[in-house]
């Protein structure tokens, strides 16, 4: 996952060219199953069309807007200042401007026209730099700081804002204050150009026919082909799993690795570390020894050196599982190459699919039959109904940035009343950005009117359907959709009381709680079951037995991919708790060989293309490994209880996810689970320390 500047987010995974689907001959290529209850009426939660040229105005029409409400706090007398003229005013304005700014944002990831995209991409710089300056004004500080709240709820809010201004630097003398805003502002034009260049980037691969060996056709049918017969392959992640789970010559896939690694490379590492160092700066400035101290202060980690201590006990427990693995997949290597002394990187997508084939029985073409895209979505829309009490029904003729964007509200079972909305974005397209993520675009929060309906949208790049069939899921692509989802709950079921607290803006290393609990639903039988249904014949559920086979296979792989979150995690570490200049290539490759188990491939600038480092979570990738551990104590608490059990689903969404930052997450969590959360669900999650 990954975000904007606080208050917004948004949250990663991987892509894909776009593929006409004239073939299929449906609106928004759609398979013939559609979500369940159409909802008629034309909504329009936010502004989704945009002209070139209109972003610019309307952006600085939002932000004078803004300026002048804070200028108006200010200018209240101080006799005359209440909580409600002041902070509630605050509070107002900055989340009107976010709820206008952030659809502007979005339109720079998806729009067709590169003009608004562009624009959209611009009004994200603008957007940081802004919000900079709004929390370091001392004069806007000191009203709100003279202001004492009545209730629990003002207190919380008081807190949480005063927080905000404090680590600006509100401490310093004025030339400081200044210079650290203005080295803010630098790093968020470093962060959009490094972003807007993997927006745009269009590297591809041609490889012939006989390079391609192994891929199955329907693989094969998503690639685009030159005139003379090569196959134009992307680093989307539909192109490039398909070639690392089943291209036979290693040489393919060794090219398909290198070109991934090397994307945005030369343009991409003197951003990263410009940015680096200035994110140190600006630490020493507000008087912490790193960069990682300051983000990690406030967080729910407390302090970097929790952080470290926490992933290096991983180090040892995640080693032992990740060897054992490595010596299967080295000797069916073995078996294909004799000669074999070793594994390389290219090797272990691909000979884990071979195990996984062999040990369990099944091809991931065979199990994707069963999930076509919507009865997934509307066996997924079931859970939530059945969990928290709404319903979801997609909107006919909703009003969409393009055809293929499709929209859905989620109303409350109770009333039928509307709560919020979701846009789903999920096929590749010229110029959209090729990876998963989710934003939150509106907030919840009580007004005059009542409390708005906040809104999400989902952007994802699974293939589209192909050769008369459906856009059909993976498992890997089901449990990226549940994990999205899983962040989307968070945002559209919220009622806190106030913008500034509401859905995502929780601590950065409670973020990723509710999506990495959801994610775990896909791994229940009655629940894989639910979701599937054969694209000729919906009714065919999944059989059991491979149902279970596919399952049981799921445990296989662990210890390298939890090796790798904690590659990812303590790279980002150790970037942010340096002094100086900072090698990010070298320390890659060093952390690489240590916890992989294997070197980087030769040539790597992977770090070119880490979107996290740039996009929120630098000092904070820690957060998925740290979150894991909450999000594994939910899934017990369900599976006692049922992962579809009404009384359990709406206590975590009446404790967890409608209060947003009302409370800390230690107490939101031990609020639902009757205690503190332990670290024990991990461990027997990955099967370590038993």
């Amino acid at each position: 996952m990954r975000t904007l500047p606080s208050p917004g987010i948004f949250i990663v995974t991987i892509s894909l060219l776009l593929i006409l689907c004239a073939l299929v001959g449906s609106a928004g290529c759609l398979s013939e199953e559609q979500p369940q209850n159409p909802a008629t009426e034309t909504e329009q939660p936010i502004k989704a069309e945009y002209a070139p040229g209109e972003i610019p105005l309307l952006y600085t029409e939002e932000e004078n807007t803004a300026r002048a409400g804070f200028d108006a706090i200010v200018r209240i007398p101080h006799d005359d200042q209440t909580f409600e003229n002041t902070f509630l005013a605050f509070d107002t304005i900055i989340t009107d401007y976010t709820d206008a700014v952030y659809p502007m944002l979005l339109m720079g990831y998806v729009h067709p026209d590169a003009t608004v995209r562009e624009e959209g991409m611009a009004s994200g710089e603008a957007l940081s730099i802004f919000t900079t300056e709004t929390y370091a004004r001392r004069d806007l500080y000191n009203v709100l700081s003279d202001q004492v709240p009545q209730t629990d709820e003002e207190m919380r809010l008081r807190d949480v804002i005063l927080r905000k201004f404090k680590k600006q630097g509100l401490h310093l003398d004025n030339d400081r204050l200044e210079r650290v805003i203005g080295m803010k502002n630098r790093i968020a034009a470093l962060e959009a150009e490094y972003n807007a260049n993997l927006n745009s980037d269009n590297t591809t691969i041609l490889f012939s026919e006989e390079e391609l060996r192994g891929l199955p056709p329907s693989a094969l049918a998503g690639f685009g082909r030159t005139e003379t017969g090569d196959y134009v392959v992307t680093t989307s992640y539909p192109d490039y799993i398909a070639v690392m789970s089943y291209a036979d010559e290693s040489e393919t896939r060794k090219r398909m690795l290198a070109a991934d690694n090397a994307m945005q490379g030369d343009r991409n590492i003197p951003l990263l570390e410009e940015a680096i160092q200035l994110r140190q700066k600006v630490a020493r400035e507000l008087g912490y020894d790193t960069w990682a101290d300051y983000q990690i202060d406030g967080r729910m980690a407390g302090d970097a050196d929790s952080v470290m201590e926490f992933l290096n006990d991983l180090k040892d427990p995640l080693r032992e599982k990740r060897e054992a693995e490595f010596a299967t997949l080295l000797s069916i290597k073995q078996r294909i190459d004799p000669g074999a002394k070793s594994l390389d990187h290219w090797d272990i997508t691909y000979l884990t699919e071979i195990y996984k084939t062999e040990e369990y029985g099944y091809s991931m073409d065979e199990v994707k039959e069963y999930f076509p895209l919507d009865r997934v979505l509307n066996g997924l829309f079931a859970i939530y109904e059945s969990l928290y009490g709404i319903t979801v029904e997609e909107v006919d003729n909703p009003v969409v940035w393009h055809p293929d964007v499709r929209l859905f509200k989620i109303s409350d079972e109770a009333d039928g009343t509307t709560i919020a909305h979701l846009y789903l974005d999920l096929y590749p397209r010229e110029g959209k950005y090729n990876h998963f993520i989710i934003f939150g675009l509106t907030s919840g929060r009580i007004t005059e009117e009542g409390y708005t309906q906040p809104s999400a949208a989902i952007i994802g790049n699974f293939n589209p359907p192909q050769e008369g069939k459906p856009t059909l899921l993976t498992m890997d692509e089901i449990w990226t959709l549940f994990h999205e989802m899983g962040h989307a709950t968070h945002n559209l079921l919220t009622r806190a009381p106030y913008g500034t607290l509401s859905g995502f803006e929780v601590e950065w290393d409670f973020v990723e709680t509710p999506s990495q609990a959801f994610e775990e639903w896909i791994y229940d039988p009655a629940i894989l079951e639910s979701i599937s249904g054969h694209y000729t014949d919906p009714g065919q559920k999944i059989p059991q037995d491979l149902r279970d086979r596919v399952i049981a296979s799921a445990e296989f792989g662990k210890g390298y991919s939890f090796s790798s979150q904690l590659l990812n995690s303590l790279q980002d570490m150790i970037y942010h708790s340096t002094d100086g200049p900072v090698d990010t290539v070298r320390i890659y490759e060093e952390l690489h060989q240590e916890l992989r188990g294997i070197p980087a491939i030769e040539g790597t600038q992977k770090p070119a293309n880490f979107l996290h480092l740039m996009g929120g979570y630098d000092a904070g990738y820690y957060s998925y490994l740290w979150s894991k551990v909450y999000a594994m104590n939910i899934v017990e608490r369900f599976k006692e209880d049922g992962m579809t059990n009404r009384t359990t689903g709406m206590a975590y969404r009446r404790t967890v996810l409608e209060r947003g930052n009302m409370a800390d997450g230690m107490v939101l969590l031990t609020d639902f689970l009757g205690e503190e959360p332990g670290i024990e669900p991990l461990y027997r999650f990955l099967r370590i320390n038993e």
